[in-house]
């Protein structure tokens, strides 16, 4: 795998999300800030879709058609992307920085062919480190590359961390998330006042707080981070309050984290097939079930509707998998899921203790409790997400403990 020339300044991956460039004076403070930058060391940025600019291209895709193919969506979403690195290096021209943009595909990212949810499979950055090397800033479009068959496709909601983190690895950067937040905090602040920020979390604990539903990093991107060994540092774009550091080993290891993620909503599906439960896992990946379990001919999980996909793919995967001959599908109504994530949380029977007794305190029944290694959850109905999740996090968290802050920016 190439990367940087020995002797040259390390490169930095610095990512910005979509509502870090909601408007052009905003996509001109993030120009300066990458000029600067840009003065000290090779830079790659990697840049979402201003604002709802993707929500309001799929808002257009259903008015079209009930069905819009994965295809043809992945084409349209990610012309967002495309936009917004184009606008992205004008601005840093302007500042007289050299400069060049390219899509994923141009950078080399490819992907498998699994519309709408792809997986990055490797990444060429041959035409990356040409542009760095000439001294040109390289602005990345985030969220798609290219199949093995050519194809554009799109890596999911969330998935410009993934590209950043993608790139970071193939050039031997470190990585920087830009968004609304200054790191990860404690708790939600919205609902708990006390959260705390971190300074640092493990890359473990950050990949389970994502899958249990906390929107700070994607989940692709922060396990991709740990297999590769990569830093991230997530921190505002206007530079203001501190950070957090997310890596496999943190240079100051924090005590061991207990942590509280809420996802609202999510949905209990049932899957059930005479041919056998297995048949139906292909589903499990593309819907980003969760806590599955399996009993003979019924698969019982938990899905996070827009977690991995786009909703549209999302509906439609149901859809196909309910029309396949010998399959009963039953998706149950919106719910909200409050969970504690630590090390061997399942084998902790505090933590069931924990949210047995904050149900009770804040009049809320539990529904239901799924665990797995590192995540102990109650399903509650969605208005008393919030209150429990004040109610756990008062009962679990200790000082250095973790919950994920959720940026209104999930790309």
């Amino acid at each position: 795998m190439p990367t940087s020339k020995p002797g040259k300044a390390r490169p930095v991956v610095l990512k910005f999300g979509g509502s870090s460039l909601a408007d052009l004076d905003k996509v001109r403070a993030v120009a300066r800030v990458v000029a600067r930058r840009a003065a000290r060391q090779p830079v790659v940025v990697v840049v979402s879709a201003m604002g709802a600019t993707t929500r309001e291209l799929l808002a257009r895709a259903e008015a079209l058609t009930d069905t819009p193919t994965p295809r043809e969506l992945d084409m349209l979403l990610s012309t967002g992307e495309r936009a917004s690195m184009a606008l992205v290096a004008l601005a840093i021209g302007a500042q007289g920085a050299a400069v060049v943009s390219l899509t994923g595909s141009q950078c080399g990212i490819i992907t498998d062919h699994r519309h709408g949810n792809a997986r990055v499979l490797e990444v060429r950055p041959y035409r990356v480190l040409d542009e760095l090397a000439d001294g040109r800033v390289v602005v990345v479009g985030g969220f798609s590359g290219v199949s093995y068959r050519r194809d554009v496709t799109t890596i999911g909601r969330g998935g410009s961390d993934t590209t950043a983190v993608a790139l970071a690895a193939a050039l031997g950067a470190d990585c920087e998330i830009y968004s609304d937040v200054d790191g990860v905090y404690s708790a939600d602040p919205s609902s708990v006042p006390d959260a705390r920020r971190l300074d640092a979390i493990d890359a473990d604990t950050m990949l389970a707080l994502s899958r249990a539903g906390a929107r700070v990093l994607h989940a692709q991107a922060v396990a991709l981070a740990a297999e590769r060994g990569i830093a991230i540092y997530a921190r505002r774009a206007d530079r203001r309050g501190g950070q957090t550091e997310i890596r496999t080993n943190p240079a100051h290891p924090a005590p061991p984290v207990r942590a509280v993620a809420t996802a609202n909503p999510v949905h209990t599906v049932t899957v059930r097939m005479a041919g056998g439960w297995a048949t139906c896992l292909p589903a499990v990946g593309l819907l980003g079930l969760s806590f599955a379990r399996a009993h003979e001919d019924t698969l019982f999980a938990l899905w996070l509707p827009g977690r991995t996909s786009d909703p549209a793919s999302e509906r439609a995967a149901i859809a196909a998998l309910a029309d396949a001959p010998g399959v009963e599908v039953t998706v149950g109504p919106a719910r909200g899921l409050v969970s504690i994530v630590a090390p061997r949380a399942e084998q902790t029977p505090e933590f069931f203790d924990a949210l047995a007794a904050a149900g009770a305190a804040v009049n809320t029944r539990l529904e239901a409790v799924v665990t797995d290694a590192s995540t102990v959850g109650a399903v509650v109905p969605p208005e008393c997400t919030n209150a429990l999740a004040a109610a756990v996090h008062e009962r679990v968290t200790v000082p250095g403990a973790a919950c994920a802050r959720f940026p209104t920016d999930p790309a």
